[in-house]
């Protein structure tokens, strides 16, 4: 919980930045604060998805209804998740006959009735993986995304039908192209919708908007599927994700034909064609990085609610069926689900307060908790608040760019008169993500030790349009390097941070970014690369098959544009760094393989720049175990410590 600031709070210190005694300890955000995702309804009850870093990283399915309150649902051995993508996403859903999920350490699908009782598997076979899990509203089948490693060469990806006689392996309705993303049945399971793309196109280029009639067996179970036909994207420039049916039939989807990411109706007559769904300004969509996600919801009572991004910072509204709009009074990471009696359930993600799983109404906000992330006591003094900044760019027609800013903020500690705090930049990953303004651990961990956060989005971010994420294309490696510098710049030329105390991280596609930019320029004493990118033609021949052509458009077809790929590379100018340089590393990465922080560690030390590796064993693309998550925010700290000269604070949980 957070303390509100009291009579006898003492005045904060001056103390040197960086070594502030905090309430962010390592024990908190690496063991005792939880991540919520995917929130989820049936009737009355709502349920989610709860990361503990304290069980190695196993994901939970969580449950609470009245007057039961909140209970872990499956098994304890169970850890809900999937591999599809390396990213996964959409491993569970629910329904009033029961509730199906997949388990990351088998790759098993499981059935259990919503009574309880003991799971039965449903699908599950030696090197296959089965994502965006969704029932049939007609019979006991589930349809998924199916990705098959058993032969040799990339994957295969297909829809299949778990259930009702289908097999470990699932029975195939569709198949033939590179990917396949958000299947959709109709309210009375005669239709079957789906997003697909092809190499070398991700979502967020070109995909395509699908659809076909349900062919059913003797017991009423999916059997195929029939008339299938192109309803948009048929062109190949235009990004179409998340199509969602109403409850009267009509099918819904998010598509950037119009420069920004919005929803569109599908229209059948003469011949299917987009209709234009009027909602509020601002860009409606994510990338589509992991399956599950959530921009908007169709409501029972012919409204529609979405959440809209408009010059970085994201806004809930609900759309009524008379057209009406007004604001939802939360503050969501994704679209809330509604539940029969007409309130909502979400996860509250606000600039000054740890997210929750919370219920409440569109008028009243948040009405009751269900679960918190953690147990916090912060003084509202403690917490850093984002400030929206904007920047010049070059080559966007008078375009800004755009960064949230967080001053130091500790009810303890103030900065000295004679001292200016020292800045970290955060570089976002993907590079297809953006810079948000919830409550974050990554920003408030620096904040509340006495440094000032910039979190930039840069050219390729998302939220504000496709031409803005199209910058990206062929100058990955430019535009956002150059995008961040100016960012740091712009805040340097107001005075408020210390122009000799500036490092810059990231994790990623954002790691490499890191690693380009000191190599660009000297405004930065230090950098940190979490899994970051170093070789990007290494990356184009071992990555994954969700990323193996990702950059034939942010760099160039490759190989033709090998000397593109090498000049790009951080290990090309890695004898251009001086700064000290600090990675870090998964020893069972799939997405960017240990031997790239190798490479890079060598360049770096041959070229006599101070640079620490260190890698955790376990972990992959992206920090799950308690451990580790210590460990990394501990070195970081420490890191910074010896290369701007303070001492850090023993932790207040000591």
């Amino acid at each position: 919980m957070m303390e509100q600031n009291s009579a006898h709070a003492q005045m904060p210190q001056p103390m040197r930045c960086g070594s502030w005694p905090s309430p962010v300890t390592a024990t908190l955000v690496a063991g005792k604060s939880l991540t919520f995702s995917e929130v989820r309804s049936t009737g009355q009850a709502v349920f989610w998805l709860e990361r503990r870093p304290a069980e190695g990283g196993r994901t939970v399915l969580m449950r609470w209804a009245e007057p039961d309150g909140v209970a872990e649902v499956l098994p304890a051995q169970a850890d809900v998740g999937t591999r599809v993508h390396e990213y996964g996403g959409g491993a569970y859903a629910v329904s009033p006959h029961g509730i199906v999920y997949a388990d990351r350490r088998t790759a098993q699908v499981w059935l259990l009735g919503q009574g309880g009782g003991t799971s039965t598997l449903l699908a599950g076979a030696e090197g296959v993986r089965f994502a965006d899990l969704r029932f049939d509203p007609a019979s006991p089948s589930v349809v998924a995304v199916r990705e098959d490693h058993r032969a040799a060469g990339e994957p295969q990806s297909t829809l299949v039908a778990l259930g009702g006689g289908a097999g470990p392996e699932g029975l195939v309705l569709q198949h033939g192209a590179d990917f396949y993303m958000s299947p959709t049945l109709s309210p009375d399971g005669t239709l079957l919708a789906w997003i697909e793309w092809d190499h070398p196109n991700m979502p967020w280029d070109s995909t395509r908007l699908c659809m076909g009639r349900v062919v059913r067996g003797a017991d009423g179970t999916i059997a195929a599927l029939e008339g299938v036909q192109v309803l948009a994207g048929g062109a190949g420039d235009e990004s179409l994700v998340e199509p969602r049916w109403t409850v009267d039939g009509h099918l819904l989807v998010i598509s950037d034909r119009c420069e920004l990411w919005r929803v569109w109706e599908v229209v059948h007559q003469p011949a299917p064609h987009l209709v234009a769904y009027a909602m509020p300004e601002g860009e409606i969509g994510q990338p589509a990085w992991v399956f599950g996600q959530s921009s908007y919801q169709p409501l029972a009572n012919g409204g529609c609610m979405a959440l809209s991004v408009r010059d970085g910072e994201g806004q809930c509204f609900v759309r009524t069926a008379e057209g009406h709009t007004h604001s939802f009074a939360g503050q969501p990471d994704q679209c809330p689900v509604a539940l029969a009696d007409g309130r909502f359930a979400w996860v509250q993600a606000p600039v000054d307060a740890l997210p929750a799983v919370v219920v409440g109404s569109a008028e009243h906000g948040v009405q009751q908790v269900l679960r918190r992330s953690a147990t916090l006591d912060l003084q509202a003094a403690d917490i850093s608040r984002p400030e929206s900044v904007r920047f010049a760019v070059d080559g966007v027609g008078g375009q800004q760019g755009h960064a949230f800013f967080y001053p130091p903020a500790n009810s303890r500690a103030c900065v000295p008169q004679d001292e200016k705090p020292p800045m970290i930049v955060l570089v976002h990953g993907g590079p297809t993500a953006r810079a948000q303004d919830g409550f974050s651990f990554k920003v408030q961990w620096w904040t509340s030790r006495g440094f000032a956060v910039l979190d930039v989005n840069y050219g390729g971010s998302t939220g504000f349009g496709r031409s803005w994420r199209n910058r990206l294309q062929g100058q990955w490696g430019v535009v956002d390097v150059a995008d961040c510098i100016a960012a740091c710049r712009h805040m340097v030329a107001t005075g408020r941070v210390d122009p000799k105390r500036i490092a810059i991280r990231g994790s990623s596609a954002g790691g490499m970014t890191v690693l380009l930019a000191l190599a660009a320029s000297d405004l930065f004493a230090a950098g940190v690369s979490l899994y970051g990118v170093t070789d990007l033609r290494a990356l184009a021949q071992e990555t994954h098959k969700f990323e193996a052509r990702y950059l034939d458009g942010l760099v160039g077809p490759w190989p033709e544009a090998e000397s593109v790929y090498v000049a790009r590379s951080p290990l090309s100018v890695a004898s251009r760094i001086r700064a000290p340089v600090l990675l870090l590393q998964g020893t069972e990465d799939k997405v960017v393989p240990p031997s790239q922080a190798h490479a890079m560690a060598a360049a770096l030390r041959a070229a006599g720049a101070p640079c620490t590796l260190h890698e955790f064993p376990g972990e992959g693309h992206g920090f799950r175990q308690e451990a580790t998550i210590r460990q990394a925010w501990t070195m970081e700290l420490a890191f910074y410590g010896r290369v701007f000269g303070f001492d850090p604070a023993p932790p207040l949980d000591a």
